[in-house]
């Protein structure tokens, strides 16, 4: 039996259906996220987990019980905001002291617990500071140790990383990680943040207009995308529209009216006719000089037409003899040159035809 279970939810805010039918189970021990951009439900589902809200239809159960009529004061979950909500007035210690207080704790079993904490969030030396004293990691590391401190079985984390700078965030993500590990609870955290995503999650479930569009590993969802939201929100991608003209066992044969005929191994529920978008991820392709001698399924001319240096990459841009445009990244390498390619370089690229998959219209 799943530790969560949402049942066919849905919440309405008078004409605007903000969540629709939506069901999902979340393991115990998960660290499951919802991914969608701002409007999309999942803070909506978050806060109705939580109970800051109640769907308008459907359930959710907890170890198989209905939290339904069960206040967020009594629910075994904790949330963790942007924006830490901690208490302004109350050293580190105090703010993980005061869940515990709440619950009637006795005074040693708190004074263990809060130096656990600090010990587990690397703050030890921080526990007489005020929250206005501590930058925002530290902030952020005191919320999630006040979230844990009382044991819920749940950890709700609504974008817990926004007010962050890059460099930041990327450090909490290692803690995030850690922290789920050693303490085991299941964490449910929401997140635009498409890489932040794949770098944190067991399971994530995609959203988009109150759906999930589809609800799977990290790898599953960058490799084998449900339809073009998914692969176009999931990370950088090529979509070029295609027709299926052949099937064999070697898999579908496509049609493009700009790259020619492609091949891709079988897609579900696949038939001739068919229209839809050959998805190509920019990693898969490859780029060599005129002349040089490469094995691959899928060879075009073209020239480059921008080269993004991004530190240990770069994105082309290809134009293609047929005016198609194509990205390509690749790892940067090389000693003492930054980039093989510059604008106006004429280029072969090509890849493997397992590189690239179809998407139906209708996904």
């Amino acid at each position: 039996m799943a530790l969560l279970e949402l049942r066919n939810i849905t919440r309405r805010f008078g004409a605007l259906e903000a969540v629709k039918d939506v069901s999902l189970a979340i393991e115990a021990g998960e660290f499951f996220t919802l991914l969608g951009p701002s409007g999309c439900g999942k803070t909506t589902i978050l806060r109705m987990i939580a109970g800051f809200d109640a769907p308008d239809a459907g359930d959710i159960l907890l170890d198989g019980a209905s939290l339904s009529g069960v206040p967020p004061e009594k629910r075994p979950l904790h949330t963790v905001f942007q924006s830490y909500a901690l208490f302004p007035h109350m050293t580190v210690a105090g703010n993980l002291a005061f869940p515990l207080e709440m619950a009637g704790v006795g005074r040693a079993e708190i004074a263990r617990r809060v130096g656990e904490m600090l010990a587990l969030v690397h703050l030890e030396d921080k526990a007489d500071r005020y929250p206005h004293e501590l930058s925002g990691g530290q902030k952020q590391r005191v919320a999630l140790a006040r979230g844990l401190i009382n044991r819920p079985r749940l950890l709700l984390l609504d974008e817990p990383l926004g007010a962050l700078d890059a460099k930041l965030r990327l450090e909490m993500q290692g803690d995030l990680i850690r922290l789920q590990r050693e303490v085991g609870i299941t964490f449910v955290f929401v997140t635009h943040a498409q890489q932040e995503a794949l770098a944190l999650s067991h399971r994530i479930a995609v959203m988009r207009a109150g759906r999930i569009e589809q609800c799977a590993t990290p790898d599953v969802l960058y490799t084998q995308p449900a339809n073009r939201f998914v692969a176009d929100f999931i990370g950088r991608i090529n979509l070029i529209e295609a027709e299926v003209i052949a099937l064999t066992p070697e898999g579908a044969r496509l049609r493009s009216a700009t790259l020619g005929e492609l091949l891709v191994a079988p897609p579900p529920a696949c038939a001739l006719g068919d229209r839809g978008a050959f998805a190509l991820r920019p990693e898969r392709v490859c780029i060599a000089a005129p002349g040089e001698s490469v094995e691959l399924d899928q060879r075009y001319a073209g020239r480059i037409r921008s080269a993004l240096y991004v530190g240990e990459t770069t994105l082309y841009q290809i134009a293609l003899e047929s005016g198609q445009i194509i990205e390509a990244l690749e790892a940067n390498t090389s000693p003492g040159r930054a980039r093989r390619y510059e604008a106006g370089d004429p280029v072969i690229i090509g890849w493997a035809k397992e590189a690239g998959v179809f998407l139906h219209d209708e996904s």
